[in-house]
């Protein structure tokens, strides 16, 4: 069963140096003998260890195949991934307390301080508005005032200087005459509350009695004009009042911070609910109070949403 030509000496494990001896009935050293038939069993079960194929090609550590030297090249230059299951979980480490530059900020729900009270400087106070009467339908008196007259109105109410000695840094902003004039009258110059409230600001007669009485001036509360400034005049007594009182003689209305809401005891919510119900209901025996707080909330939110921004 041998194949062509390698008839001779085949199967028995006789190199091919020595066929010629076989032929010629030479003898072979029986040492010569045992050490061809170990060698032909050594590769027998060579041959019976190899590994049979798979589906997939068993490539054993060490071996020269290009493929496989490919991957182990590419897996040494790529960084390694881990499973999510197999992720080392994060070593504990002592918490350190939080630092920063600035205050932080105070956490919602939590009520600001309420500040501390100090004697008034003023001694001649506005009267308390009247109690309010029943529901009834507002009257007009004169000619409707244009959007576009009545803004240049309240932004020259705002501009001017109400306490040129004692504060003349203190300013009425203009997004808050325009926010008061809004919600108080609409804008509309003509119209008369049933409370008593006239014009662009509702200015009461009794306030703008007491704003021409301590700044010497003589204000019509009928002019438009003149019912601005009137209405700017008094924010800016209560801007400086409730500033001197309970602010230390800061007179800047913030809208952050300690006045992030429209409940906090702050300066802007002070000046904003004094405007509407009266400083003593705001200004009281338990210290500054805001009594009106659906008020404050419409206002400020007027103050950077109102369509009369845009006049």
């Amino acid at each position: 069963g041998a194949r062509a030509g390698r008839r001779d000496g085949v199967g028995d494990g006789v190199r091919p140096g020595r066929r010629d001896a076989v032929r010629r009935g030479g003898r072979v050293r029986p040492g010569r003998r045992l050490a061809a038939a170990g060698a032909v069993l050594l590769m027998l079960l060579a041959g019976c260890a190899r590994p049979r194929p798979t589906g997939s090609a068993a490539v054993e550590p060490g071996s020269a195949d290009p493929s496989a030297s490919a991957a182990a090249a590419r897996s040494a230059t790529a960084t390694p991934r881990r499973s999510p299951s197999s992720s080392p979980r994060p070593r504990p480490t002592a918490s350190r307390p939080a630092t920063s530059a600035t205050a932080p900020p105070r956490r919602a729900g939590t009520p600001a301080r309420t500040p501390s009270r100090r004697p008034p400087q003023e001694t001649r106070l506005p009267p308390a508005p009247p109690k309010s009467k029943p529901s009834c339908t507002p009257t007009y008196r004169g000619t409707a005032v244009p959007r576009a007259r009545v803004a240049r109105l309240l932004t020259e109410a705002a501009g001017r200087t109400y306490w040129p000695v004692s504060a003349p840094g203190l300013q009425v902003p203009v997004p808050l005459v325009k926010a008061v004039a809004w919600q108080e009258s609409g804008w509309q110059a003509h119209i008369v509350a049933c409370d008593g409230g006239v014009g662009l600001m509702q200015v009461m007669p009794g306030t703008a009695a007491f704003v021409n009485n301590r700044f010497s001036q003589a204000y019509d509360i009928n002019s438009p004009a003149d019912n601005a400034v009137l209405g700017a005049n008094y924010l800016a007594w209560l801007i400086k009042y409730f500033g001197d009182v309970y602010f230390g003689g800061d007179y800047t209305l913030r809208g952050t911070g300690d006045c992030a809401t429209h409940t906090d005891p702050c300066l802007l919510n002070a000046v904003v609910a004094a405007y509407n119900v009266g400083f003593g209901a705001v200004d009281t025996d338990a210290g500054l109070v805001i009594p009106n707080k659906r008020y404050v909330e419409n206002v400020r939110a007027l103050m950077t949403e109102c369509v009369c921004l845009s006049y």
